[in-house]
């Protein structure tokens, strides 16, 4: 390599600010787009109220062991593509340029989805404390705005501080699940005491275990954006695998750990019931009745902090895929431009963010519900996607690596994602028959297969476009999942 073009490769590699994040940084990350306390609190409580089913602990071990598998060739492959499209750049590797188009296409569609679904809780979340400490009822809206607001300007700024508000937010979000846990641990209920039945398999695998692991894997949406902020780590070979492992064990170990938690006080026998009844208000009741009303309080107002956190990990993983896209000129150029004194996507970042106040004034203006049409009904919607890309990004993985034989062992490049894509492919198949259960509708709605449809028309549009710039522009076509090296060999 010329000392021009490792300028050159060094400059455009810097576009996104490089050896910000630690494993740490990126665990926050992670952790935080997942959610700990808002599924706990309304994930979990659904489960059990949806489906009736009490196996629900028994079934995050079994997704997180199913993630687990496929993140041995998903972190494997991040060791010879490292970009900032993750999903997007691996399919393309895996199953070619077109199926790289197209996956961009359902990324964008499912982590907007998710990104803005959480605007529609936020206000249902934080009313209540507006109420009790100053009296006043603000509509949804209203907070809404103000928290897009907070996650725009900090999506701005760099990377790394970002990463340190979430750590905060995190670590006392998982404190006080811990506490929630170990007080409800301390209350058993009479009758029932700690009954470990919701471990059975013969609790789980009932009518309605497809429903429940629907619903649940959802819960890990988040969890794969490690490779996401790959660009920016200190040591992508070390910290994305090491993050991704790490945030995917806490996360499996808080949710079986709570979800079976919350059945101590209440007895499994009536853990169903006390979900329909309560629903998302289970958990901070008990925890008022255990710890007290200012326990119980403060558990509140994490709640929304959850929330907010999860927001802004959404926000910076979106943005970094409108960044990659422009980068090859999938997208426009113009959205490859970065903030130069942050380092911030800052095209990526300002999309996402006017998305987002267009969706929450289309809702305001329509007068609809936002807890169910928006954070249940469009957060469920992208929970469907990121389950379509696992998937997908599985078999590209095992793909990829038949086209590279004995660059790796067979068990990271073979054997885990083969078992991984089977596996997913079943958990997406429940997911879709059960998918009205999962929005609350009835199995002849519209919507139950209106939504899957959007992504296969997403796919079909960018395959098709894929194909438009293969034949109209062979020169963008050639870059599609270079990451930096296709600005480099523009420029060359």
């Amino acid at each position: 390599m010329s000392l021009t073009e490792h300028r050159t490769t060094s400059a455009v590699s810097a576009a996104l600010a490089k050896d910000r994040l630690g494993v740490p940084s990126v665990v926050f990350f992670v952790i935080s787009a997942a959610a700990p306390l808002t599924v706990i609190a309304g994930v979990v409580s659904t489960a059990y109220a949806a489906t009736g089913v009490t196996g629900v602990p028994l079934a995050f071990i079994l997704l997180g062991a199913i993630l687990g598998l496929f993140a041995v060739g998903y972190v494997t492959m991040a060791r010879y593509v490292v970009n900032a499209g993750a999903f997007y750049a691996y399919t393309a590797k895996g199953l070619g340029r077109p199926v790289g188009v197209a996956t961009a296409w359902v990324a964008l569609l499912a982590y907007n989805a998710l990104q803005v679904g959480l605007y529609g809780v936020i206000g249902s979340a934080a009313e209540p404390l507006f109420v009790d400490w100053f009296g006043i009822s603000p509509p949804w809206w209203l907070i809404a705005l103000a928290f897009w607001a907070l996650t725009g300007v900090l999506g701005l700024m760099r990377v790394d501080v970002n990463g340190k508000v979430l750590s905060v937010l995190l670590l006392t979000e998982v404190a006080v699940v811990v506490v929630f846990d170990i007080a409800n641990l301390l209350h058993p209920a009479a009758a029932a005491g700690y009954s470990m039945g919701v471990f059975n398999p013969g609790n789980l695998f009932v009518p309605g275990v497809g429903a429940v692991i629907a619903i649940c894997v959802a819960s890990f949406s988040g969890f794969e954006s490690s490779v996401v902020f790959s660009e920016e780590t200190k040591d992508p070979r070390r910290t994305v695998p090491l993050a991704t492992y790490v945030a995917l064990v806490v996360i499996s170990a808080l949710y079986a750990l709570s979800s079976w938690a919350l059945t101590v006080p209440v007895g499994v026998d009536r853990i169903v019931g006390a979900s329909r009844e309560q629903g998302p208000e289970l958990l901070f009741a008990l925890a008022g009745q255990h710890l007290g009303s200012t326990i119980a309080t403060i558990g509140s107002v994490l709640f929304v902090t959850s929330i907010v956190a999860a927001m802004i990990a959404f926000h910076n993983t979106i943005a970094r895929y409108v960044f990659a896209l422009g980068r090859e000129n999938v997208l426009p150029a113009g959205f490859a431009r970065t903030n130069p004194p942050t380092g911030a996507p800052i095209i990526g970042s300002l999309t996402q963010s006017v998305f987002g106040l267009a969706v929450i004034v289309l809702y305001a203006a329509f007068d609809l519900d936002p807890l169910v049409h928006l954070f249940f009904t469009i957060g469920s919607f992208g929970g469907l996607g990121v389950l379509l890309l696992l998937a997908g990004t599985s078999v590209a993985v095992l793909a990829f690596f038949l086209k590279t034989p004995g660059v790796e062992n067979a068990w990271r490049t073979r054997i885990a994602p083969a078992v991984a894509s089977v596996l997913l492919i079943v958990v997406l198949g429940l997911a879709l028959v059960n998918f009205d259960t999962v929005l609350g509708v009835a199995p002849d709605s519209l919507l139950r297969w209106a939504l899957p449809a959007a992504y296969f028309a997403a796919i079909g549009l960018g395959v098709a476009w894929g194909l438009a710039l293969r034949r109209n522009r062979p020169g963008v076509y050639a870059n599609i999942g270079l990451g930096a090296q296709a600005a480099v060999r523009r420029s060359s």
